[in-house]
């Protein structure tokens, strides 16, 4: 669980990012699952974008994704959201420091 400060900090470190998750009309399906556990292996940290045409809200598109993989949350804004989660296999130099 994150606290207040992690949070905050993560928020940060995040608004630089390009999402690279997209959560289109077919919703939260298992190979958006997939990409988001790949992706959070290497980076720790990524935003994701939820299209018009999707029937789910970004805070709905976040909630499924972290619990299918694990992860927590970071933040959910308009149609774009933050998930991390924490890799301790990534070399000392690539992990975030919360």
């Amino acid at each position: 669980m994150l606290t207040s400060r992690e949070r905050a900090k993560l928020r940060g470190l995040a608004n630089p990012l390009e999402p690279i998750l997209i959560v289109g009309k077919g919703g939260v399906t298992e190979a958006v699952c997939q990409e988001a556990a790949r992706a959070l292996n290497t980076r720790e940290l990524v935003k994701g974008r939820v299209l018009e045409s999707s029937l789910l809200t970004a805070r709905e598109a976040c909630d499924r994704i972290c619990s299918a993989v694990g992860a927590e949350g970071v933040q959910a804004i308009g149609s774009k959201f933050v998930i991390f989660k924490e890799n301790k296999d990534l070399p000392q130099e690539k992990r975030i420091k919360i």
